[in-house]
């Protein structure tokens, strides 16, 4: 009896020989195991993400978020830097829709322009602590020895220091404040957070296949660390930074309420609260105004930080 003739189906990696009516079925099942592929780490991520509601609504809420920063003027036409004393505590009206606080600002006007300040140093002191914090863990991760000992050691002093304490402590310091300045002042205490979180990710990742790989192919360790263990640890570090993101602008807001973070020339949420404090106990709610849009902001990179989490931690999720 004629043997039947064997025909090949390929897989990743390997080649199987099928005889006869099973190369059929065989090849069905090939075609299904191609469209059922997992997805790489950050498509799969995509995919999750987009299909919860919590981050549709924290992502309208960003965009909301930047409009106001970046086009201010787009919803109101008033300078927030003048004041009238002749329009000193008017009530809400159609022209001062959140009235006017003891120095005649138009409350409405500096809710939208505070914004800037605070937001800007949330950004900006996002930035500086991952590429700090993120490149030094890293380096502590992936070479280890007496080099993770050294950043280990270094990031331990600096996690000890409470962060407000020490902001409060270094801003009395200095008598020239800008937002720069305060970026600078936190960044500096707020680094290690993100270090440790990207350590700990460079070590998982060091211990992969494809890691060998590169290493075996001739790539150097400073090369297989700026193109694949970086690139493979930022998950963790984007998590933790979008949430320290939202506790940045609180700090803000901290310290410009105590008097020693931005000048009390700027226009700054933290300013205003501080100013609308003291109105409180006459039945003037002003400070109101500026809270709500500092929690709604705090509130909107919290909640997209837990949707990042859930989203990019290697431990919740499979690929």
């Amino acid at each position: 009896m004629p043997e039947t003739p064997t025909q090949p189906t390929r897989y990743p990696g390997q080649e199987r020989f099928v005889a006869g009516p099973d190369a059929v079925s065989v090849a069905a099942v090939d075609a299904v195991a191609a469209d059922v592929h997992p997805a790489g780490f950050w498509k799969s991520a995509w995919l999750e993400l987009r299909s919860k509601p919590e981050f549709i609504v924290s992502m309208v809420l960003l965009a909301m978020i930047v409009v106001v920063v970046l086009f201010p003027g787009l919803f109101t036409s008033q300078d927030p830097h003048y004041g009238s004393l002749e329009q000193s505590l008017l009530p809400p009206s159609s022209e001062h829709w959140f009235g006017t606080d003891r120095q005649g600002y138009d409350i409405y006007t500096r809710t939208i322009y505070g914004a800037r300040a605070s937001v800007a140093v949330g950004v900006l002191t996002t930035i500086v602590v991952v590429l700090i914090g993120g490149l030094l863990g890293s380096v502590a991760g992936f070479f280890g020895g007496w080099i993770d000992s050294v950043i280990a050691r270094l990031a331990d002093i600096f996690f000890g220091i409470p962060l407000i304490l020490a902001a409060v402590v270094t801003m009395q310091m200095i008598s020239s404040r800008t937002v720069f300045t305060v970026v600078i002042v936190l960044a500096i205490f707020s680094w290690p957070q993100i270090a440790r979180i990207a350590r700990s990710a460079a070590i998982a990742v060091r211990n992969e296949e494809f890691i060998t790989a590169a290493r075996s192919l001739g790539a150097s360790r400073v090369r297989t660390l700026f193109t694949h263990v970086i690139p493979n640890a930022l998950g963790p570090v984007i998590v933790v930074g979008t949430i320290s993101l939202g506790i940045f602008i609180v700090t803000e807001a901290t310290l410009s309420y105590l008097g020693i973070g931005l000048p009390s020339t700027a226009v700054s949420w933290g300013i205003d609260i501080a100013a609308g404090q003291q109105l409180l106990r006459e039945g003037t709610p002003i400070l109101f105004y500026p809270a709500a849009a500092l929690a709604i902001t705090v509130l909107t990179f919290m909640m997209l930080g837990d949707v990042l989490r859930d989203a990019l931690d290697p431990k919740a999720r499979t690929c």
